[in-house]
């Protein structure tokens, strides 16, 4: 009798689980917020920043034979302080280091990891600058608004809302170099899919959006309205605000402003940037992996920003 070997003689051979040799890594999308920041490096030591301001000069009618009237430039100051300490760390005890397969890749990405998810927060913390201006307020300039709800259906943003915030801007004297927008994508989506797109042959400056859509990376392959146009994960939420008696929820904060060098509306500093530290702990027998850092951001030019909150939730297929 011929006696085959098949895999009920083999069931102590055969392995029931494979293990990969690789460790999957979670996508990480793109950070940008920091190109839009004023970084100053005058600010040696000490957690507060004070940088004065003046005002516009006057002029007056005169009448010959008159006395002339001498007028004072208004001052004022801008502060902002170092007030962020992050610190992000891992520790791996020896008895891991020599059981564990992955232990050369996992040791490998505790400072990348740990730098990375101290960028996150910066550039989460950039675009949350939009809170020093006025919740559930207008925050006029020279007459027009800074902050309001979309105006498009259920709280989207519509094409209008783009509109308005280039005029709000140059009303408010921001140069029209270098604007840009900062939005949720949800927002794209929404611009993607407007019916008044859709027929590119009455919109032929949008011609390749349907396509294409309207990104390429995180960055609009249109200008719409003036602003080169952004997506970002990292667009503050807003759970619920009233502005003007308009309502939303679930909200995110799209921004608006000019990002030319001389005008940036945000301002920041590092005390520390992200520095690493490595050191043995005998006493528990482990390596550890630190990274901190310090800095501090501010609204520098309210003028220069406008903040459109709209409705994330409204995205749908």
């Amino acid at each position: 009798m011929v006696h085959a070997t098949n895999n009920a003689s083999m069931d102590s051979l055969i392995r029931s689980e494979i293990w990969s040799s690789q460790l999957k890594e979670v996508l990480e999308d793109e950070l940008q917020a920091m190109g839009w920041v004023n970084w100053i490096t005058e600010f040696p030591d000490g957690d507060q920043f004070t940088i004065p301001s003046i005002g516009q000069a006057k002029v007056d009618d005169y009448v010959e034979g008159a006395a002339i009237q001498y007028r004072n430039l208004a001052t004022g100051e801008f502060q902002f302080n170092i007030d962020q300490y992050l610190v992000s760390a891992h520790s791996i005890t020896d008895k891991a280091k020599e059981d564990s397969f992955y232990m050369s890749q996992l040791v490998s990405s505790f400072v990348p990891s740990q730098a990375r998810a101290i960028m996150e927060r910066v550039e989460a913390d950039i675009l949350n600058l939009q809170s020093a201006q006025t919740a559930s307020n207008l925050n006029t300039i020279n007459g027009f608004d800074h902050r309001f709800v979309a105006n498009g259906t259920s709280n989207v943003i519509a094409l209008t809302d783009f509109a308005y915030a280039n005029l709000a801007l140059t009303k408010a004297n921001v140069p029209a170099a270098n604007r840009i927008a900062i939005v949720d994508p949800t927002v794209a989506y929404e611009l993607e899919t407007q019916t008044n797109l859709v027929n590119v042959s009455n919109n032929a400056r949008w011609e390749g959006v349907i396509e294409n859509g309207l990104t390429q990376g995180m960055k609009f392959i249109k200008n719409v309205y003036g602003f080169d146009v952004f997506e970002s994960n990292y667009c503050a939420d807003i759970a619920s605000e009233t502005i003007d008696s308009v309502a939303v929820t679930n909200g995110k904060a799209n921004l608006f402003f000019s990002a030319a060098p001389d005008v940036m509306p945000f301002i920041g500093a590092w005390r520390r940037m992200p520095e690493v530290e490595m050191h043995r702990a005998p006493d528990y027998q482990e390596d550890r992996f630190i990274t901190s850092a310090r800095y501090g951001l501010g609204l520098f030019r309210p003028e220069n920003l406008v903040t459109i909150i709209s409705d994330s939730t409204q995205a749908s297929s």
